[in-house]
């Protein structure tokens, strides 16, 4: 499959290997430790089926210190899927020691383990997680058994939604969890969102659902999607933001498109979208209202996986496959120029479609040097990815 490639600027090393696939998933979550050594991921003994309840898969990092990089081991958890995985990540802030968090399944419930991997000391937290605060003493989360009913392949098997005849429950929507006690508290249901009166239609016969959880950098702020289904029909979507108590909500893009999506400072966030007489394309969205700006609407035509490096000089994003070749393209637009970096085109092997699909999901350094992705272009399954961009981006 590596012959698929029709441009490859920076070279792609294997993180990864056979037996075995491994993944990360998400993009908007720290894959990369402070020191930018450690990249964690997952290991799956399969691939190109979806997960059952009971499959369980591994927690494991790279270490890139050592000269070999073995895939060391951590834990393991029942609470995953194709997309996200089980939301690994590390847990932001400047505490000490540092230490990682993914979700997992016990006795029928979704929970939490954190785990410091360079002591092995772990405990449970009694709910999971979708996010974290940048302060990194708080979760927020969702009704995952509800997102696996509306969204197939997103949430996690294992236990049903006590809501599932509710169209707009009360008592389910965003909960925030503190990280010390694990106390949850609903800041945000469904229920109230729903009433917030849509231009283009009456939700009152839609089931709903959120997606998607993102604080602002300084932590003030949140977003998330609001997503409805109308018996027989696909879904819609509108951004909404609120303060991190669940007060003061405000729509900021109600046009029902709103796709890929991140924070680029604290008043503005960029997402791909179809604003209403717009074309569709990435917008930046200004988080206090006002009209949405377009951003390389030439460069960056296609739907991705969009983040900023450290800064916001840079935009990390990526494409769907596209063409015979299914070529999936990996880049970095250069926000003050305009101009387009293209770091490679990775060309998605057969199977890998639908919920299955093997998304780059680029992420970057903290320092914003290194990218790694997962991808399945080497016709090895799912493997990680390293890119030096430290040349191109200084």
């Amino acid at each position: 499959m590596q012959a698929g490639k029709r441009w490859d600027m920076i070279e792609a090393v294997p993180l990864t290997k056979p037996p075995g696939s491994h993944w990360f998933g998400y993009y908007d979550k720290w894959q990369f430790d402070r020191s930018g050594t450690r990249i964690l991921g997952q290991r799956s003994s399969f691939d190109l089926r979806m997960p059952k309840a009971g499959d369980e898969i591994e927690i494991g990092l790279v270490d890139l210190t050592q000269a070999e990089m073995p895939w060391q081991r951590l834990g393991n958890t029942k609470a995953w899927h194709w997309q996200a995985g089980c939301m690994l990540q590390w847990v932001p802030g400047c505490s000490e020691p540092e230490v990682c968090i993914w979700n997992d399944i016990r006795d029928g419930k979704f929970i939490s383990r954190v785990l410091n991997p360079d002591t092995g000391e772990a405990r449970d937290l009694p709910a999971p997680v979708f996010s974290l605060h940048p302060d990194g003493t708080r979760a927020l989360t969702i009704d995952f058994h509800r997102l696996e009913d509306m969204r197939p392949g997103y949430g996690y098997y294992g236990s049903s939604d006590p809501n599932f005849e509710v169209l707009a429950p009360a008592n389910a929507g965003i909960w925030v969890m503190d990280l010390e006690s694990g106390e949850p508290e609903l800041i945000v249901a469904l229920a109230e969102i729903a009433e917030i009166p849509w231009p283009w239609g009456d939700l009152s016969t839609a089931k709903h659902y959120f997606n998607v959880l993102l604080c602002n950098p300084s932590g003030t702020r949140l977003l998330f999607l609001h997503r409805w289904r109308f018996p027989g029909q696909g879904f819609q979507t509108r951004l909404v933001i609120c303060a991190m108590d669940g007060s003061d909500f405000r729509v900021v893009d109600d046009s029902g498109h709103t796709s890929h999506l991140i924070w680029k400072d604290d008043e503005t966030i960029l997402a791909w979208s179809r604003p209403c007489g717009q074309p569709a394309g990435f917008w930046l969205f200004p988080a206090g209202g006002g009209e949405p700006e377009p951003v390389g609407q030439d460069r960056m035509p296609l739907n991705g996986h969009c983040t900023y490096l450290p800064g916001g000089e840079w935009i990390l994003n990526d494409t769907y496959p596209q063409g015979a070749e299914r070529l999936q393209d990996l880049y970095l637009y250069h926000v003050a120029t305009g101009t387009r970096h293209n770091l490679g085109q990775f060309a998605a092997a057969p199977g890998f479609d639908g919920e299955l699909r093997c998304d780059l999901h680029p992420r970057s350094s903290r320092d914003g040097r290194k990218v790694v992705i997962d991808s399945s272009h080497a016709g090895n399954g799912r493997q990680m990815y390293l890119l030096d961009v430290s040349m191109l981006v200084g």
